[in-house]
């Protein structure tokens, strides 16, 4: 693949560094010329100084052949118009932009464009592990229809196989966290003390899946 970063900070080096160690031609577009340095001596791809919504500098990156577009500069707005560019006129199938502010965030996942809300995420996380009641969104798919939540589990379905709590809740374990290992289950697999259940849902459905996951099986009340 061909990918263009857009932003040259902590993330966007770090990001070209580990596409480029998959054997991936990257282009990485900034502002700033002294930026750069971040990428060290050994960056064998391409650096293009200028604005990441300005189509001359796209194309010097090689945005007519890129597969991808990840835009993580530390701006909202200079983020979301590269990115609509790189998708809307160039036609490039994978776009990822980094927004700050969550509501914005929401406004272009259902335009389709996929996004990282860095701050809504981190804070997401932390108050899942200091105030466990209450779900947790882990991610959304770009037409904002189906979405992974982590759910509070009622402690009388440890023992229980996942296959009777997705009867149940008429969905699907998506994945567990099990000694802080992703783990894919089946139905088989029976639910621990300690688990983290991570479910998918659409939105009408979230509120009774969690209900029912917090509330003990109707065997054990």
């Amino acid at each position: 693949m061909h990918v263009v970063i857009m932003g040259c900070g902590r993330v966007g080096s770090t990001l070209a560094h580990n596409l480029e160690a998959r054997d991936h031609t990257v282009a990485v577009i900034d502002q700033n010329a002294d930026a750069f340095r971040r990428l060290g001596p050994e960056f064998g791809g391409i650096t293009v100084t200028g604005i990441g919504f300005d189509g001359d500098v796209l194309r010097q990156a090689g945005i007519e052949r890129a597969d991808a577009f990840a835009a993580v500069s530390s701006g909202d707005n200079s983020n979301i118009i590269s990115a609509r560019l790189a998708r809307e006129t160039f036609g490039v199938s994978r776009v990822v932009a980094r927004i700050y502010d969550q509501k914005r965030a929401e406004v272009y996942e259902r335009l389709g464009i996929p996004t990282v809300a860095t701050v809504r995420w981190t804070a997401d996380r932390i108050l899942r592990q200091l105030v466990p009641e209450g779900t947790v969104e882990i991610f959304r798919d770009p037409t904002s229809t189906v979405s992974i939540i982590e759910v509070p589990m009622h402690k009388d379905w440890y023992g229980q196989p996942v296959k009777q709590l997705e009867s149940t809740t008429g969905t699907r374990v998506a994945y567990l966290t099990r000694f802080g290992i992703g783990t894919l289950a089946t139905g088989s697999t029976i639910l621990q003390e300690g688990d983290q259940v991570f479910m998918l849902v659409t939105d009408d459905i979230t509120d009774r899946v969690s209900m029912i996951a917090s509330t003990a099986p109707e065997g054990n009340r």
